[in-house]
């Protein structure tokens, strides 16, 4: 991690090398900026493409150093959007993760150790994301996880949102609603709670003195859309959260209690730093 690196060295493809520091780290999104000490009309950046465009089925190219191997390339497909993976640093309620990724690119282009923080792009050569994690069974003789086909990327937009704060302050504040939600309404739960329907958020736990609860918030409710954006799942409503709003932005949801529709103002809190 360069966060915890006593010396920071860059090798461009040409060979030369040149020493960088770290303006900023953020755990969770896996993402760090680094300033290199070199004239800047001898770098050659990279175009970010809107990654809202990306849709199921189109390809991509991840590149990185896997296991060391420098430039590497593999290519495949976008297999599904919107994926949340616990963070990193979440604190937890129990031994449940009460905080969520949201917006990750799920592909089936090889991501190896060594692949996370390389570029995801599309086939125009536009950054889409920025690889973070993968899924698997698979280990190789150093515990080093291997690919399965299910990989993640950060999605380019939420990258831009992240970086300028990152170099500005050094860090970036997440969004907080101050409650956690089941990945899966079952037909069972909801008829329990007397909804009439499984699409949506379903609040689990309103945590005490978070901006849900301030606003009214109850266990029970199904939140279905934000800001006049129909929500399908929790994951829905973490990567809306993270794409488009910041701490202190008014949100407007639309939520069932039951038999009743609710319009409910909701302003959001930074989210808490985990020690």
């Amino acid at each position: 991690m360069v966060d915890r690196a006593r010396g920071i060295e860059v090798v461009f493809h040409n060979g030369e090398r040149a020493p960088a520091v770290v303006l900023g780290t953020d755990t969770d999104s896996d993402l760090a900026v680094i300033k290199v000490d070199i004239p800047p009309n001898q770098l050659v950046p990279l175009v970010f493409g809107d990654s809202d465009q990306v849709r199921v089925g189109q390809l991509v190219i991840a590149i990185g150093n896997p296991f060391g191997l420098e430039g590497s390339m593999s290519t495949g497909v976008v297999s599904n959007l919107a994926r949340t993976l616990p963070e990193l640093t979440s604190a937890q309620v129990g031994n449940e993760n009460i905080f969520a990724m949201g917006d990750l690119i799920q592909t089936d282009a090889a991501i190896n150790p060594g692949n996370s923080g390389g570029p995801l792009l599309n086939l125009y050569g536009e950054v889409i994301g920025v690889n973070r994690a993968i899924r698997t069974l698979y280990y190789n003789q150093d515990n080093q996880a291997l690919s399965s086909g299910v990989g993640f990327a950060i999605s380019a937009n939420v990258v831009q949102r992240i970086v300028p704060s990152l170099i500005e302050s050094g860090h970036y504040d997440y969004p907080f609603i101050g409650m956690t939600s089941l990945t899966d309404l079952t037909l069972a739960i909801a008829e329990e709670s007397g909804l009439q329907q499984t699409r949506g958020a379903f609040v689990r736990q309103v945590l005490s003195d978070g901006p849900a609860e301030q606003a009214g918030l109850l266990e029970g409710d199904l939140i279905t859309h934000i800001n006049d954006k129909a929500i399908s799942s929790s994951s829905d409503l973490a990567a809306y959260l993270l794409s488009h709003t910041s701490p202190g932005d008014v949100v407007v949801l639309v939520v069932l209690r039951a038999d009743q529709e609710l319009m409910i103002e909701l302003t959001l809190g930074a989210r808490p730093v985990s020690p």
